[in-house]
This record gives C-alpha cells, structure tokens and sequence, in this order.
C-alpha cells in the first residue's frame, strides 16, 4: 500500500512512495494481434463462409445454422481448445449424422442432441481420455470418412442435376436415373461452372498462377458462379436466409430415449475422431514449417476436447450445426502464416460480421453452385493415398467394410462393422502360426512361424511331441511375440526332452527375452553383433573358445533383431589380432583367398539362418514392388549401416550412398546424373514422404576438402569433390552458422564443415525441380542428420529463430 507524503516544502505536489518489497505496478498489457494471423483468418474466412453455407444445405438444416457453427467454432474452439492453429467449424464429416438426424427428429431436436455431444465431450476432456480416440485402427478412420464422401456426393449429385436428394444413398442411387432423365440445364450449368473453376483454379501457370493462387479456389468459383447466373438471368433457387428474429434454437428432445442416446454417441465419436486426428495432422504441419516449431505448442489433446464439447453446448445452444476439426481450413491457416490462436478466433469474428451485415450478397448464390462445391469436397474424402496405404498395410478389408457400412446403413453401424472387421483381422493374424517339423539326417527341425500364443499352443505341443525321446532338436522362432502360456509349454518340454537324453538348441529368439535385447551369453553384452568383423568386447574370445552353436544362435538373434538387414556379416567373428595385410584377395569369381572364403561364409550364413527369416517378406516385396517410405542419402562410409541406424528393414528405405553425401546441384556442367536421377525416381515415380541427408564424423571427404588446394591432378576424385566446395564456403564465409551439436560447438573445423555440408546438400536438393514442386504440394519433408560414430549416436537437425541445431534423438521426444 503506498503513503502520499509532502514533496517539498514549496511545492504542492505529491508523489507515490512505495514500501521497499513491493514492486512497481505492472503497465497494462496492450492486446496485438500479429499483421500474419490477420491476413491468415482472412484466408480462412473466405472458405469458411461458403463451405458453411454448402455444409448447412447438405444437412438439410437452416442455412444460417452453418454460419452459427462456423462464427461458433473459430471464437470458442480458438480461445478454448488444444490446439491453437486448427479450425473448427461445421465439418464434411459430420454431414451424414446430422442430415440423418435431422430426417428422424427434426432441427430443433437435433440442435440438443449437439448440446449433450458437447456435453459428453466434456466429460471424455475431464477424464483425460483424449488420445484413447488415437487407437482406432486408421483404416476404420479413413474408411468412416470415405463413405461419409460417398453419401456427401451421391445426395448433392441431385441437387447439382437441379432435383431434391433422397435421405438414404440406396434411395438415391434408384432415383438417379428419373433425375438424369429430367436434368435442369440452369443448374447443372452453374454446378459445372463452379467444379471448372475449382479445379483449375489452384493450376493457373506461372507468376500469374502465384499471385491468383492466394485468392481462394472455393471463393473463386462460388463468386464466379454467382455473378455468371446473375449476368444470365438464370432462374433457380438461390440461398435463402431467414429473419435472424425467427432463427430456431434449441428445444427439449424429443424421442426413443435408446435412439437419443445412440445419436449423441454417434455425434460424440464423430466429433471427436475428426477433431483428434485434424490436431495431429496440424501438428505436422506446424512441424514442417520453418521458423514456427518453436513459437506454436504441440496440441493438448485433452484441451483440445474440452474445447470442442464448449463449442458445441454453444452452438447447439444457439441453434447452429455439430462443430469439429476442419482439415481445408486448418491447412489454410498453417499454410497462410498463422502464428497463433488470434487467426482462428479472428476468423469466427469475421464470419458473425458477415452473417450480419453481407445477408443481401449471400442471398445471390445458387443452391446448385454450393452443392458442387460440397460434392467437391466429399470425393476428396475418398483419398486414394488412404487407399494405397490400408493396401500396403494389408487392411484393406477393414476399410473396404467400413465404408460400405457406413454408406448403406450409417455410420455407427459402418464403425461397429469396421470394429468387428478389424478385431477378427487381428485375432486371425494372431492365430496364423505355422508349425513344422522335420527330421533332417537324425536332427529334429521344429519350426515356428508367427506369434506364440496361448491359441497355438495345442498345435506346439503336439508336434513338439513328435521329436523321439532321446533326439536332436532344434527349434527355430520365426516371431516377435511369446505369451506365457507358451514359454511354459516350450520350457517344460525342453526340460523333460534334456532330462532323457536329448539335446535342444533353441535359435531365431531366446525365450523370455524382448527381440531387441542383446543376449547375455558368456558375459558378453554386445551380441548379437559378434559376427562383425574386427569385433572386440569386454571379453574377447577367440572362436575356438566359444560354445558350439554360437554363431549360428548370434546371427539368427541378429536377423529377428532390430530389423539390419547386415548382421549376418561374416558368419563368424575374427580375431581381433589378426594381420589383415596378408589376406589374399578372393575376388567374387571363387573363394580363392581369405577374404573370399569370409564372403563365402557370410552367404552362407545368410543361406542357413536369415534367408528363412526374411523370405516370406522378400516375396511380398518381390510380387508388390518396392514402397519405401524415405530416401535416404549418405555417405559410403563403411561404418554407416543405414538400416542398424534407422531400425529399418527390406522395402523401407531407398538408399543413395556417395563420397560426402553430396547432392550436385542440377543442370550443372558436368554434373552427376545418378544422384539426380535417383532423386528424381524416389520422388516422382517411388513418392516417397520424406528425403533424410545424413553426414557423420570423420569424413574422409570432408577432411580432403579442408586439405586440397587449388590446382594440381584432376582426379576422378577431385572432381567429384568439386560438389562440396559450397559446404566449404559456407562455413568459412558465416563460421558462427550451423555450429551447435547439442548445445556444444564442435570440436574442429572438420566436425564443423561435416554439419554446414548437410545444411547445404539440403538446399541443393530444393533446387531439383521435383523435389521443388512435392514441397510446395506438402507432400514430402527434408529432415538433416547427423551421425557421430564414435558415440554411436544420431542427432537430427531442427530449425528456430533462424539458426539451426543438430539435437540428440531420445526416446522422451517421440512420446511428448
């Protein structure tokens, strides 16, 4: 508290003392909102404002409850929710539920059915039960959403042929022919008109094309469509909003309390997925930015669902449409600049300012035009990268059900069938286990293939008891999975066939052991890496030391291990003293010399224990091509093993391996095509998601740009180096760059330049005309690394306030 006090004698002034310990008072903060968030809800509010309109007339409800939905969905969802760059709004996928709804029990009955979803989202946020919704299968998801799209398109397809759509698709689909037989020429005219501008609008070549792009396709071609008709004179309905004085809210319900109760769940599980999902997706779109990683939080899930369930008592409530996560308008406001909540919220204010004030120009749009624009949207649904994906997955069925449930019955029912579907798929997969056995020269091969679980075990046990008392056995896990139920089966069996005399050697995986874990095994803790040459551990051990059947155990426990597809190795481990100067050469032609012999071997180890392993997944690959997911570029280091690195196997990655991981810029003379090349097919043939340049310590190439100077032999060598130069320009011209590993410096000018060369190769790969047009389209990301060998650690780079830093990989970051 402050004491007013004389100042002076000759003065009448007084001033405020404060007590020592009590700090100034605080300025009053001024609310800013960033020049980038204003433009982006601008962007977001010209395809919010007719996709409302369209959703509203989908639904069949009063086409202001779209605006309500929308106004309700930016200010509530954008100041409550979790995630602060997605936009919430009436959503495509909630357009079946809620038209079915409002077929069954009227609008007003279903604008309270929206209040308890909310309701009951709020309670799934209290209970902190937001990433449980993350568990369902994505093919149910993505399955749920295409035959939401099917639907969407089937019903609008009448309104766009200038008739009135059916409430069920079966129903639909028999009045299509009556309907073609009496088209409209006026509606279908403006409905073409407004899919040819949708469609060609975003393709408008060159600078123009950039410049024209920024303006909305679904604006666009709304207006477009608008003015044609107006110019025209085109006579057909037109959007039509009433007295906001007379806007229907919501009433007690009024119905079968199970079918209540059933379309709150329905509306609570569709809300909720969409809107989950949609902040997962926002977060990697936020990831992929440069600069705004670090500025935008990741999503709280948990929040993120309180919001919604806000959101929707509110606009429930007020008479508007269910509200969730919108996928188009989240997009545009990531991809507009947003840099925070005030985008979304901004928008919400700018669709009440509209639905206000711009009712006269709304009222000027053809039905048929917002019903294109809403076919439009429900064929994206049906995404073809889904498809191929549930494909690679070998979840087909589950999706193909899925969807056709949710189009001929509805999409609760289409969920519960996906469920089923998904459930058997997982118990049969579960229950496929191949048993085998086979007497080769007096030894007993029993082999299994598959999980092991209490279900199989009927069918182990009893071949288990084909091996004769006294036998050699050998048994061979070809699985990730062993319950305790069949441990013990396994362990009994193995003690009682020991007890009488027989032998068993277990390989492919120890029992009891999680198939990553090295095993324990004479005290070494480095296996199953023993067959690697040169090896050396804690305990050395010469080959005439180890127990028998040690190779073959450790290169099998390597090739059911972390994926590496090159532990086989030499098939035995070599004495780490040995003089390799005086191993002949070999060659491929014979095993002439030592280190033909050693390759030899090698394949045969890989003949007799991985190439069992690996077969069945070989074939696949074999019979469906090759899908890989990443190209990966490094260098031809020998101590760089990608797929030991990356914990990948056969199909995953599509590797380019040179002097330097260097990327040659395109078109240049004398370049190199073959890296060009394979950008190009990973890129545009292969589309793959992401390309990863990968340096490591102690280049060799690095080294020799740091020491070669000018002039002197051209060597093939020297040539190829000639790539790296910018690398080395690059840190000599800005030495303060690109320097941080993990909060350190580096240790020397070598280290330096190994990490501003993979900066640098990942500004040349932008410059190749394919990967420049996948990253505009968002369909691929460039990720650094870095690999320190010594440590035998990874560090991936990560871009912020205009520096970069190479950071450690941890198991905490991928969970957080």
């Amino acid at each position: 508290m402050s004491a007013c006090v004389p100042a002076r004698a000759d003065s009448a002034r007084t001033e405020h003392v404060h007590p020592p310990h009590s700090p100034p008072p605080e300025r009053p903060r001024r609310f800013r909102i960033a020049g980038a968030d204003v433009s982006a809800s601008i962007a977001v509010f010209l395809i919010a404002l007719p996709l409302s309109l369209g959703i509203a007339l989908a639904t069949g409800a009063p086409l202001q409850a779209g605006l309500v939905a929308a106004a309700v969905g930016g200010i509530v969802v954008g100041r409550l929710g979790g995630c602060p760059l997605q936009v919430s709004g009436p959503a495509a996928g909630l357009t079946v539920v809620t038209a079915d709804l409002i077929h069954r029990y009227g609008w007003r009955t279903t604008c309270a059915i929206t209040v308890f979803a909310g309701l009951a989202q709020l309670g799934l946020g209290c209970l902190r039960v937001a990433r449980t919704a993350l568990a369902v299968s994505p093919a149910i998801v993505h399955g749920m959403l295409a035959g939401i799209g099917v639907t969407i398109a089937v019903a609008q397809l009448h309104i766009v042929l200038g008739g009135t759509p059916q409430s069920a698709v079966p129903d639909n689909l028999r009045a299509l022919p009556a309907q073609l037989a009496n088209v409209q020429p006026a509606d279908l005219a403006v409905s073409v008109l407004t899919l040819t501008l949708l469609l060609l609008w975003p393709r408008v070549p060159g600078r123009a094309g950039q410049l024209l792009g920024k303006v909305p396709a679904a604006l666009v071609a709304v207006a477009g469509a608008t003015a044609v008709a107006a110019l025209a004179g085109l006579r057909l309905p037109k959007v039509d909003l009433p007295s906001w004085s007379s806007h229907a809210l919501a009433t007690l319900p009024d119905g079968p309390v199970l079918g209540l109760v059933a379309a709150v769940l329905t509306t609570t599980l569709v809300c909720s997925v969409q809107s989950l999902l949609g902040a997962v997706a926002v977060d990697k779109l936020v990831a992929a930015r440069p600069g705004l990683t670090g500025r935008v939080k990741r999503s709280d899930l948990d929040r993120e669902l309180l919001g919604q369930g806000a959101a929707n008592v509110v606009s429930g409530a007020l008479g508007g449409l269910p509200i969730a996560g919108v996928a188009v308008r989240s997009s545009a406001n990531v991809q507009a600049g947003a840099v925070s909540r005030n985008s979304t919220m901004l928008h919400g204010v700018l669709v009440v300012i509209a639905a206000l004030l711009m009712v006269p120009a709304l009222e000027l749009i053809p039905l048929a035009s917002l019903a294109a624009l809403v076919m439009a949207v429900g064929l994206k649904m049906v995404s073809l990268n889904h498809i191929r994906t549930v494909t690679r997955h070998r979840e087909v069925l589950v999706y193909a059900v899925t969807t056709c449930g949710v189009v001929f019955l509805g999409v609760l029912e289409g969920v519960a069938l996906g469920i089923a579907v998904a459930v058997a798929v997982a118990l049969h997969r579960l229950t496929r286990t191949r048993i085998t056995h086979v007497d080769t020269e007096g030894v007993h091969h029993v082999h299994v293939r598959g999980q092991l679980t209490f279900l199989a075990v009927p069918r182990l046990s009893r071949v288990l008891h084909q091996v004769p008392h006294g036998g050699d056995a050998v048994v061979e896990l070809d699985g990730s999975f062993m319950d305790h139920a069949a441990y013990e089966t396994l362990q009994d069996w193995q003690k009682t066939h020991t007890a009488q005399g027989g032998s068993v050697e277990i390989t492919g995986r120890r029992p009891g052991l999680r198939i990553s874990e090295p095993a324990d095994t004479d005290g070494c803790r480095c296996r199953p890496w023993t067959p690697w040459r040169n090896h050396q551990c804690e305990r050395p051990q010469t080959a005439s030391a180890r127990p028998p059947g040690a190779d073959r155990q450790s290169v099998a426990d390597g090739a059911s291990g972390t994926g590496t597809g090159d532990t086989g190795g030499t098939g035995e481990a070599a004495d780490p003293g040995r003089d390799r100067s005086t191993e002949g050469s070999g060659g491929l032609g014979g095993p002439s010399g030592s280190s033909g012999r050693e390759l030899a071997r090698g394949i045969s180890a890989f003949h007799r224990n991985t190439a069992p392993l690996v077969r069945g997944e070989l074939a696949r690959l074999a019979r469906e091509g090759q899908q890989p997911s990443q190209l990966f570029l490094t260098c031809a280091d020998s101590r760089l093993v990608t797929s030991m690195i990356t914990s990948s196997g056969p199909g995953d990655l599509f590797v380019v391996r040179n002097v330097g991981n260097l990327v040659p810029l395109p078109g240049e003379e004398s370049g190199d095509d073959s890296v060009a090349a394979a950008i190009e097919y990973a890129v545009d043939v292969l589309k793959v998601r992401s390309i990863t340049v990968c340096g490591h310590s102690g280049c060799g190439a690095m080294q020799a740009l740091l020491s070669t100077e000018p002039g002197g032999t051209q060597t093939p060598l020297k040539r190829w180096l000639r790539h790296g130069a910018p690398s080395l320009r690059r840190l000599t011209e800005d030495e303060d760059s690109w320097t941080r590993l993990a909060g350190r410096r580096p240790v020397d000018a070598a280290e330096q330049l190994c990490l501003a060369n993979v900066v640098q190769q990942l500004e040349h790969l932008r410059a190749h005309g394919s990967v420049s047009r996948a990253l505009g389209n968002g369909e691929l990301e460039l990720h650094g690394m870095y690999f320190h060998v010594g440590e035998a650690q990874a560090y991936l780079l990560t871009e912020g306030d205009g520096a970069g830093r190479f950071e450690l990989v941890r198991e905490t970051d991928l969970t957080a």
